[in-house]
């Protein structure tokens, strides 16, 4: 039987390597096709493919067992859950990989991109230009219902490479890392409540002016110029967000 192929993973010495792990085999399976194969690798395999002990890769496999989306059938192996939730809470933890994960999931469908002079919001971030590419995405979940939308900013000379069909698959962080090959050093992360505006209240299907969590990511490369800047809103009655801070 086939099994599914995970992503690979650099991993980073600062963060505990099952939590490094269990992100990004969530990011794969939250992001993966609807035609993949649901019997994962078997837990030696998934340690050699990651390059770590079969402890550490059991400790990340029970971390997702609990959140629902990997089951663990004795003498059989371990599948992922086909109807899992996929509108889980988002967690904003230390790594790359875990902004990805925190992405992954549903479907997006691109609402509109093109070339746009910069809002107040994302200008202060691009001090050398005055128009970036911009892309705007609705996600669904399962039922159809709509989750959260997100707008990106992205140089231009990297907005013109992007694939819009990239973008419906997989969150604009990992296309930008594994499609266009941008090195990401770091990632900021801000979360604020907010009321719904017309647009968000009609996009979301929600009343004006309900409670909505409005997260803005600025991506940084290697040379830390920022390369990207996203605005999310995401449905008050639908997420939550949790913040883990390592002890060193």
């Amino acid at each position: 039987m086939t099994s599914f192929a995970p992503d690979s993973l650099v991993l980073n010495g600062k963060l505990p390597l099952w939590y490094q792990v269990s992100q990004s085999l969530r990011a794969s399976i939250l992001g993966r096709h609807a035609d993949a194969p649901l019997r994962l690798p078997t837990e030696e395999e998934l340690a050699g493919h990651y390059g770590v002990s079969v402890l550490t890769m059991r400790q990340a496999l029970k971390e997702l067992e609990q959140e629902g989306l990997i089951s663990r059938r004795r003498r059989r192996g371990t599948f992922i859950e086909p109807a899992a939730l996929r509108g889980a809470p988002v967690k904003l933890l230390g790594s790359v990989d875990a902004i990805v994960a925190q992405q992954s999931g549903e479907r997006a469908e691109v609402i509109g991109h093109g070339t746009a002079p910069l809002p107040p919001g994302a200008a202060e971030h691009f001090p050398d230009l005055t128009e970036a590419v911009t892309f705007r995405r609705l996600r669904r979940d399962a039922s159809g219902e709509p989750t959260n939308w997100a707008q990106n900013w992205v140089r231009p000379e990297l907005g013109a490479r992007i694939d819009l069909a990239d973008l419906e698959r997989h969150p604009m962080t990992k296309v930008l890392r594994d499609v266009l090959g941008v090195r990401i050093s770091r990632i900021t992360d801000t979360v604020e409540a907010r009321l719904a505006d017309p647009e968000t209240a009609e996009l979301l299907e929600v009343p004006l002016l309900s409670p909505i969590l409005h997260y803005t990511g600025v991506t940084y490369d290697d040379t830390d110029r920022a390369v990207d800047v996203v605005h999310i809103r995401y449905r008050g009655d639908r997420f939550s967000f949790t913040v883990t801070v390592e002890a060193t």
